[in-house]
Protein backbone atom coordinates (compact mmCIF):
# COMPACT_ATOMS: atom_id res chain seq x y z
CA UNK A 1 0.00 0.00 0.00
CA UNK A 2 2.80 2.15 -0.45
CA UNK A 3 2.44 5.66 1.51
CA UNK A 4 -1.34 4.30 2.26
CA UNK A 5 -0.49 1.27 3.92
CA UNK A 6 -1.07 1.90 8.04
CA UNK A 7 -2.24 0.44 10.81
CA UNK A 8 -6.09 -0.15 10.78
CA UNK A 9 -6.67 2.05 13.47
CA UNK A 10 -8.19 1.91 17.03
CA UNK A 11 -11.87 3.82 17.34
CA UNK A 12 -11.38 7.26 17.37
CA UNK A 13 -8.08 8.07 16.09
CA UNK A 14 -7.94 10.55 13.05
CA UNK A 15 -6.23 9.28 9.49
CA UNK A 16 -5.11 12.75 8.20
CA UNK A 17 -7.04 14.32 10.18
CA UNK A 18 -7.74 18.23 9.16
CA UNK A 19 -8.03 21.56 10.50
CA UNK A 20 -11.34 23.54 10.74
CA UNK A 21 -11.76 26.94 8.83
CA UNK A 22 -13.51 28.31 11.59
CA UNK A 23 -15.63 28.14 14.40
CA UNK A 24 -19.22 29.35 15.10
CA UNK A 25 -19.93 30.87 18.82
CA UNK A 26 -23.81 31.67 19.27
CA UNK A 27 -26.39 31.63 21.89
CA UNK A 28 -27.63 27.89 22.33
CA UNK A 29 -31.09 27.78 20.45
CA UNK A 30 -33.67 25.66 22.13
CA UNK A 31 -33.16 21.80 20.08
CA UNK A 32 -35.51 20.91 17.51
CA UNK A 33 -36.20 17.86 19.55
CA UNK A 34 -34.90 16.19 22.64
CA UNK A 35 -32.40 13.37 22.85
CA UNK A 36 -30.57 11.49 25.53
CA UNK A 37 -26.79 12.58 25.79
CA UNK A 38 -24.87 10.49 23.18
CA UNK A 39 -21.02 9.39 23.31
CA UNK A 40 -19.98 6.48 21.40
CA UNK A 41 -20.13 4.83 18.33
CA UNK A 42 -22.16 4.54 15.32
CA UNK A 43 -22.29 1.16 16.73
CA UNK A 44 -18.72 -0.63 16.79
CA UNK A 45 -19.28 -1.92 13.54
CA UNK A 46 -18.37 -1.01 9.59
CA UNK A 47 -9.28 -2.08 10.71
CA UNK A 48 -10.94 -0.79 13.76
CA UNK A 49 -14.30 -2.25 14.72
CA UNK A 50 -16.19 0.93 14.05
CA UNK A 51 -18.01 1.99 10.95
CA UNK A 52 -18.45 5.71 12.14
CA UNK A 53 -17.78 7.83 14.58
CA UNK A 54 -17.38 7.15 18.42
CA UNK A 55 -20.31 10.20 19.08
CA UNK A 56 -23.75 9.98 18.34
CA UNK A 57 -23.81 6.45 18.02
CA UNK A 58 -24.16 3.92 21.12
CA UNK A 59 -25.97 1.00 20.84
CA UNK A 60 -25.81 1.19 24.63
CA UNK A 61 -28.06 4.10 25.21
CA UNK A 62 -30.28 3.36 21.90
CA UNK A 63 -29.14 6.82 20.02
CA UNK A 64 -27.46 5.32 16.76
CA UNK A 65 -27.15 7.75 14.34
CA UNK A 66 -28.30 6.56 11.47
CA UNK A 67 -28.54 9.24 8.59
CA UNK A 68 -28.70 13.05 8.29
CA UNK A 69 -31.15 14.35 6.34
CA UNK A 70 -30.76 16.75 3.26
CA UNK A 71 -34.16 18.61 3.26
CA UNK A 72 -34.55 21.24 6.18
CA UNK A 73 -30.65 22.18 6.27
CA UNK A 74 -30.53 25.73 7.37
CA UNK A 75 -28.28 28.96 7.72
CA UNK A 76 -28.87 31.87 9.99
CA UNK A 77 -32.62 30.65 10.15
CA UNK A 78 -33.03 30.47 6.70
CA UNK A 79 -34.01 26.83 5.26
CA UNK A 80 -31.97 26.12 2.42
CA UNK A 81 -33.72 24.48 -0.86
CA UNK A 82 -31.94 21.71 -3.17
CA UNK A 83 -29.35 20.52 -0.64
CA UNK A 84 -27.42 18.60 -1.88
CA UNK A 85 -24.02 16.83 -1.90
CA UNK A 86 -21.41 16.85 -5.16
CA UNK A 87 -18.55 14.81 -3.82
CA UNK A 88 -18.52 16.29 -0.39
CA UNK A 89 -19.08 19.97 -0.41
CA UNK A 90 -22.56 21.09 -0.04
CA UNK A 91 -24.69 23.55 -2.16
CA UNK A 92 -28.15 25.07 -2.03
CA UNK A 93 -30.14 27.56 -2.98
CA UNK A 94 -31.10 30.35 -0.47
CA UNK A 95 -33.12 33.52 -1.29
CA UNK A 96 -30.31 35.43 -2.30
CA UNK A 97 -29.33 32.54 -4.44
CA UNK A 98 -27.14 29.46 -4.91
CA UNK A 99 -24.78 29.18 -1.69
CA UNK A 100 -22.10 26.35 -1.79
CA UNK A 101 -18.92 25.59 0.24
CA UNK A 102 -17.41 27.32 2.94
CA UNK A 103 -20.87 29.51 2.82
CA UNK A 104 -22.07 26.37 4.76
CA UNK A 105 -20.40 27.45 7.94
CA UNK A 106 -22.69 27.52 10.72
CA UNK A 107 -25.59 25.10 8.65
CA UNK A 108 -27.84 23.41 11.08
CA UNK A 109 -28.86 19.88 9.95
CA UNK A 110 -31.12 17.14 11.34
CA UNK A 111 -29.64 13.69 12.05
CA UNK A 112 -31.72 10.85 12.11
CA UNK A 113 -31.49 8.25 15.59
CA UNK A 114 -32.41 4.95 15.21
CA UNK A 115 -34.86 5.23 17.56
CA UNK A 116 -36.98 7.46 15.42
CA UNK A 117 -35.57 10.57 17.67
CA UNK A 118 -34.25 13.45 15.54
CA UNK A 119 -31.40 15.38 16.80
CA UNK A 120 -30.23 19.07 15.93
CA UNK A 121 -26.49 18.69 14.27
CA UNK A 122 -24.35 22.28 13.31
CA UNK A 123 -21.22 22.90 11.16
CA UNK A 124 -18.66 24.50 13.53
CA UNK A 125 -15.61 24.34 11.05
CA UNK A 126 -14.71 23.58 7.62
CA UNK A 127 -11.09 22.42 5.78
CA UNK A 128 -11.10 22.54 1.78
CA UNK A 129 -9.15 19.46 0.71
CA UNK A 130 -6.24 20.36 -0.57
CA UNK A 131 -3.50 18.51 -3.04
CA UNK A 132 -4.54 14.90 -4.12
CA UNK A 133 -7.49 15.41 -1.51
CA UNK A 134 -8.84 18.16 -3.05
CA UNK A 135 -11.98 16.69 -3.59
CA UNK A 136 -12.36 15.50 -0.02
CA UNK A 137 -13.54 18.46 2.38
CA UNK A 138 -13.81 17.59 6.47
CA UNK A 139 -16.28 19.28 8.61
CA UNK A 140 -16.41 19.81 12.89
CA UNK A 141 -20.17 19.17 13.22
CA UNK A 142 -21.60 19.37 16.59
CA UNK A 143 -24.78 17.88 17.82
CA UNK A 144 -27.34 19.68 20.70
CA UNK A 145 -27.25 18.40 23.71
CA UNK A 146 -30.81 18.85 25.40
CA UNK A 147 -30.33 17.38 29.00
CA UNK A 148 -26.95 20.02 29.47
CA UNK A 149 -27.89 22.60 26.79
CA UNK A 150 -24.99 22.59 25.11
CA UNK A 151 -22.88 22.14 22.43
CA UNK A 152 -20.90 18.40 21.99
CA UNK A 153 -18.63 16.77 18.73
CA UNK A 154 -20.63 14.81 16.90
CA UNK A 155 -17.23 13.48 16.13
CA UNK A 156 -14.64 12.57 19.16
CA UNK A 157 -11.92 10.71 20.09
CA UNK A 158 -11.22 8.52 23.13
CA UNK A 159 -10.08 11.96 25.16
CA UNK A 160 -13.52 13.52 23.76
CA UNK A 161 -11.62 15.96 21.99
CA UNK A 162 -13.38 16.63 18.68
CA UNK A 163 -12.58 15.31 15.26
CA UNK A 164 -13.29 15.97 11.97
CA UNK A 165 -16.11 14.42 9.61
CA UNK A 166 -16.40 13.85 6.07
CA UNK A 167 -19.98 13.89 4.33
CA UNK A 168 -20.52 10.71 2.09
CA UNK A 169 -23.84 10.93 0.22
CA UNK A 170 -26.25 7.65 1.47
CA UNK A 171 -26.99 5.86 4.47
CA UNK A 172 -25.28 2.36 5.98
CA UNK A 173 -26.97 -0.24 7.61
CA UNK A 174 -25.10 -0.75 11.20
CA UNK A 175 -26.80 -4.08 11.77
CA UNK A 176 -24.82 -6.62 13.08
CA UNK A 177 -25.05 -10.55 12.49
CA UNK A 178 -27.95 -10.23 9.68
CA UNK A 179 -28.45 -10.23 6.08
CA UNK A 180 -27.90 -6.54 4.86
CA UNK A 181 -25.63 -5.66 8.36
CA UNK A 182 -23.26 -3.46 7.18
CA UNK A 183 -24.58 -2.35 3.77
CA UNK A 184 -24.60 0.66 2.04
CA UNK A 185 -28.10 2.11 1.04
CA UNK A 186 -28.03 4.40 -1.80
CA UNK A 187 -30.78 6.95 -0.28
CA UNK A 188 -31.26 10.39 -2.19
CA UNK A 189 -32.20 12.34 0.30
CA UNK A 190 -30.28 11.67 3.13
CA UNK A 191 -25.92 11.08 3.96
CA UNK A 192 -23.62 10.78 6.54
CA UNK A 193 -21.02 12.57 8.51
CA UNK A 194 -18.23 9.77 8.22
CA UNK A 195 -15.99 10.32 11.52
CA UNK A 196 -12.61 10.55 10.56
CA UNK A 197 -10.56 7.87 11.65
CA UNK A 198 -13.94 5.01 11.17
CA UNK A 199 -14.16 2.87 8.49
CA UNK A 200 -15.91 4.88 5.97
CA UNK A 201 -13.95 7.95 6.21
CA UNK A 202 -10.80 5.97 6.53
CA UNK A 203 -11.68 4.32 3.17
CA UNK A 204 -12.16 7.66 1.26
CA UNK A 205 -8.55 8.20 2.71
CA UNK A 206 -7.30 5.44 1.31
CA UNK A 207 -8.37 6.92 -2.09
CA UNK A 208 -11.22 5.27 -3.00
CA UNK A 209 -13.87 7.96 -3.52
CA UNK A 210 -17.33 6.80 -3.84
CA UNK A 211 -18.05 9.90 -6.25
CA UNK A 212 -15.10 9.68 -7.91
CA UNK A 213 -14.37 7.49 -11.06
CA UNK A 214 -11.37 5.92 -12.35
CA UNK A 215 -9.07 6.87 -15.17
CA UNK A 216 -11.20 4.62 -17.33
CA UNK A 217 -14.59 5.28 -15.99
CA UNK A 218 -15.17 3.01 -13.40
CA UNK A 219 -17.09 4.12 -10.05
CA UNK A 220 -15.16 4.04 -6.90
CA UNK A 221 -18.48 3.61 -4.98
CA UNK A 222 -18.28 -0.62 -4.94
CA UNK A 223 -14.49 -0.39 -4.15
CA UNK A 224 -15.15 1.88 -1.43
CA UNK A 225 -18.02 -0.19 0.26
CA UNK A 226 -15.62 -3.56 -0.22
CA UNK A 227 -12.95 -1.37 2.06
CA UNK A 228 -15.14 -0.75 4.80
CA UNK A 229 -15.84 -4.65 4.89
CA UNK A 230 -11.97 -5.01 4.55
CA UNK A 231 -11.51 -2.40 7.25
CA UNK A 232 -13.58 -4.21 9.70
CA UNK A 233 -12.81 -7.70 8.76
CA UNK A 234 -16.56 -8.37 7.99
CA UNK A 235 -15.49 -11.77 5.98
CA UNK A 236 -19.63 -12.66 6.47
CA UNK A 237 -20.61 -9.77 5.16
CA UNK A 238 -23.43 -9.25 7.76
CA UNK A 239 -21.71 -6.41 9.52
CA UNK A 240 -19.86 -8.34 12.18
CA UNK A 241 -16.37 -7.33 12.62
CA UNK A 242 -14.02 -9.97 12.96
CA UNK A 243 -10.99 -8.17 14.25
CA UNK A 244 -9.71 -6.23 16.95
CA UNK A 245 -8.37 -2.63 16.75
CA UNK A 246 -4.97 -1.50 15.70
CA UNK A 247 -4.47 -4.55 13.34
CA UNK A 248 -1.82 -4.26 10.48
CA UNK A 249 -3.59 -4.98 7.05
CA UNK A 250 -2.07 -4.27 3.33
CA UNK A 251 -4.45 -4.03 0.91
CA UNK A 252 -4.78 -3.89 -2.98
CA UNK A 253 -6.66 -3.55 -5.85
CA UNK A 254 -6.64 -3.56 -10.20
CA UNK A 255 -7.60 0.25 -10.67
CA UNK A 256 -4.52 2.08 -9.50
CA UNK A 257 -5.98 3.17 -5.90
CA UNK A 258 -3.40 1.27 -4.33
CA UNK A 259 -0.42 -1.23 -5.01
CA UNK A 260 0.78 -3.89 -3.35
CA UNK A 261 4.24 -3.42 -1.89
CA UNK A 262 4.62 -5.77 0.62
CA UNK A 263 5.51 -9.31 0.86
CA UNK A 264 2.27 -10.43 3.12
CA UNK A 265 0.26 -13.70 3.84
CA UNK A 266 -2.70 -13.61 1.85
CA UNK A 267 -5.79 -13.32 3.94
CA UNK A 268 -9.16 -12.43 1.48
CA UNK A 269 -10.82 -11.49 -1.71
CA UNK A 270 -13.70 -8.43 -0.90
CA UNK A 271 -16.30 -7.29 -2.67
CA UNK A 272 -18.85 -4.78 -1.75
CA UNK A 273 -21.02 -7.83 0.06
CA UNK A 274 -17.75 -9.37 2.03
CA UNK A 275 -15.28 -11.68 1.40
CA UNK A 276 -15.50 -13.70 -1.32
CA UNK A 277 -13.31 -16.04 -0.14
CA UNK A 278 -10.77 -15.85 3.00
CA UNK A 279 -7.42 -18.13 4.33
CA UNK A 280 -6.96 -19.46 7.72
CA UNK A 281 -4.47 -16.09 8.00
CA UNK A 282 -6.62 -13.71 9.08
CA UNK A 283 -6.69 -10.68 11.90
CA UNK A 284 -9.96 -12.68 13.68
CA UNK A 285 -9.09 -13.71 17.12
CA UNK A 286 -10.85 -16.67 16.68
CA UNK A 287 -11.53 -19.09 13.21
CA UNK A 288 -14.50 -17.66 11.29
CA UNK A 289 -16.90 -19.44 10.01
CA UNK A 290 -19.67 -18.24 7.38
CA UNK A 291 -21.57 -21.16 6.83
CA UNK A 292 -23.55 -19.76 3.76
CA UNK A 293 -20.15 -18.74 1.89
CA UNK A 294 -18.54 -20.99 -0.33
CA UNK A 295 -14.58 -20.77 0.37
CA UNK A 296 -12.06 -21.16 -2.83
CA UNK A 297 -9.60 -23.36 -2.96
CA UNK A 298 -7.22 -20.52 -4.83
CA UNK A 299 -8.56 -17.25 -2.91
CA UNK A 300 -5.81 -14.45 -3.51
CA UNK A 301 -5.09 -15.21 -7.43
CA UNK A 302 -4.62 -12.41 -9.41
CA UNK A 303 -6.87 -13.30 -11.98
CA UNK A 304 -9.78 -13.34 -9.71
CA UNK A 305 -9.88 -9.18 -9.98
CA UNK A 306 -11.38 -10.18 -13.53
CA UNK A 307 -14.31 -12.19 -12.06
CA UNK A 308 -15.69 -9.31 -9.47
CA UNK A 309 -12.63 -9.17 -6.40
CA UNK A 310 -12.54 -5.88 -5.63
CA UNK A 311 -9.89 -5.51 -3.40
CA UNK A 312 -7.25 -8.42 -1.82
CA UNK A 313 -5.96 -8.15 2.01
CA UNK A 314 -3.04 -9.15 3.41
CA UNK A 315 -1.46 -9.65 6.97
CA UNK A 316 1.60 -9.68 8.35
CA UNK A 317 3.77 -13.00 8.85
CA UNK A 318 3.57 -14.24 12.54
CA UNK A 319 6.44 -12.91 14.60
Amino acid sequence: MGAWKQTVAAVGIAVGMVGCAGDVTESEPAPRSGVAELVAPNGRNLNGRNLNGRNLNTPELGQLLVSVDLAGARLAEETLSAVRLEGSVFHGVAASGPVSGQAFLGARFTGNLGSGDTVELRVDGIAPGTGADADVWAYRVSYYDAAEALWKPACAAEDGSALDAIPVAGRWDYRQGVPGGGAKVDDAARFTFACEGAAIAKCVRFGYRPWATTADGLSLADHHQACTRMVRADFCGDGTSHTTDGQWVNLHDAVDVQADTEAWLHEAEWDADGARCFTQTTRAAQAVSCPAQPQRGDCGKQAHFQVGTLIMSEVPPAQ
